[in-house]
């Protein structure tokens, strides 16, 4: 298992349809995301930032969020959620979240 974090801005305009979109994540994403390996996923807010964590339980990331990035209802879902998200200027290339460094963790 590998635990992942990750950050992005979200328009302060947008964080209620943001907030209201996750109230009720449409089942076909969530059973995606089951499929892709994801356990134990979270986003939080805090300061015009979202941070996700979740935790990946496969044997090949690349292709699991390959697999997910190929699925049209994500990509639906993908393209309602956009429009309320900032990316950070200093995400790696290809990133639309950030990708965090983990610096501690502890059972």
């Amino acid at each position: 298992m590998q635990r992942y974090g990750m950050l992005i801005g979200v328009k302060p305009e947008k964080l209620e349809e943001y907030k209201q979109l996750h109230a009720a994540v449409w089942p076909g994403v969530l059973e995606k995301i089951r499929e892709c390996n994801i356990r134990n996923y979270s986003i939080y807010f805090k300061d015009g930032m979202l941070f996700s964590y979740f935790e990946y339980h496969g044997q090949d990331f690349d292709g699991d969020m390959a697999k997910m990035a190929a699925d049209p209802e994500t990509q639906r879902w993908w393209a309602v959620c956009k429009p309320c998200q900032e990316p950070l200027a200093t995400r790696a290339e290809g990133e639309w979240w950030a990708g965090m460094e983990e610096v501690f963790h502890t059972d």
